[in-house]
């Protein structure tokens, strides 16, 4: 059998073979609009190996967006789903969560998205505890509307719009939504596969506010600008430069231009959710005339 004949056959079989993910995807949408090297299929990767450990009802999974980059997770997952509008993925959530209280949602969005135009709606459901997974992916920079200067991107790093290095403080965002109250916080690379794997696995089980932060590279802008490299020189700069401290003190986890990141769990709570704490209260003040939400939800079927 000749060689081309053999290498035929490989291919002809691994067409036929299902990838892992498939299940959890729109495979109709495939190919993503990703570019090359980008971190963040990576983390898609991670999170749908999570659900598939969980055990947790498909049914009753949700992950909604916003716009960027990141934003784009929703459409490609094969589970409901809302695309909202640029920083509105977490109020969209919290409507969600309170309508159909059952439901386990995941807010899968940009560092710009969820930190600079819905930085507002970042910190009050930190502070109130709602109970929503917030997957938030860095990258240092506005990646889909042209490399814009982010919340977070580090001092000196140049962007479309600071081409002489940025000079603003960016935000700390594990000690940000600590601050406020989140029960759980942690941050991870794109190379920690498999811790992120598991931490998203183990918030996916948790209740309240839950913040996952994962360093992904920008090949295409962040990288360029900063003549950094290809996304596999990002990648091993994580390798040489991760540092993994668990419980480290939040207001220690800024990270700098090209300097080291520190990854990990930070914050493990389990106080009472929003919806928890407004059930106990308006139950003492009102006793038997406060109806609960149900799981299903507002509807209550025909009234006599």
């Amino acid at each position: 059998m000749s060689t081309d004949t053999v290498s035929g056959l490989i291919r002809e079989d691994a067409a036929e073979q299902e990838h892992p993910i498939a299940p959890f995807l729109r495979m109709e949408r495939i190919p993503h609009i990703w570019c090359p090297t980008c971190g963040i299929g990576t983390v898609v990767k991670c999170y749908a190996t999570a659900l598939e450990r969980s055990g947790l009802d498909l049914d009753k999974v949700c992950v909604v967006s916003g716009i960027g980059c990141t934003g784009r997770v929703a459409g490609y997952m094969k589970l409901d789903g809302f695309h909202a509008t640029h920083g509105r993925a977490i109020p969209f959530a919290t409507g969600l969560k309170l309508g159909r209280p059952e439901l386990n949602l995941t807010v899968f969005s940009g560092d710009g998205d969820l930190s600079g135009i819905g930085g507002n709606h970042l910190i009050h459901a930190a502070r109130r505890n709602m109970d929503l997974l917030v997957v938030l992916v860095n990258n240092f920079i506005y990646g889909m509307t042209g490399g814009q200067n982010a919340p977070t991107t580090p001092q000196s790093a140049r962007s479309s719009t600071m081409p002489f290095g940025n000079f603003e403080r960016p935000f700390n965002l594990p000690h940000l939504v600590a601050s406020c109250g989140a029960n759980y916080v942690a941050r991870w690379t794109c190379l920690h596969i498999r811790r992120l794997t598991s931490t998203l696995e183990e918030a996916l089980k948790r209740k309240g506010f839950r913040f996952v932060e994962v360093i992904a590279p920008c090949s295409t802008l962040y990288s360029r600008l900063n003549k950094l490299g290809s996304g596999l020189d990002l990648v091993r700069f994580y390798h040489d430069n991760a540092e993994i401290r668990h419980d480290a003190d939040t207001r220690d986890l800024d990270i700098g231009f090209q300097d080291k990141i520190v990854c990990g769990r930070f914050v493990d709570k389990d106080r009472p959710t929003f919806s928890e704490m407004m059930n106990t209260h308006y139950a003492e003040k009102l006793g038997d005339r406060y109806m609960p939400m149900s799981p299903e939800g507002g509807w209550l079927g025909e009234q006599d």
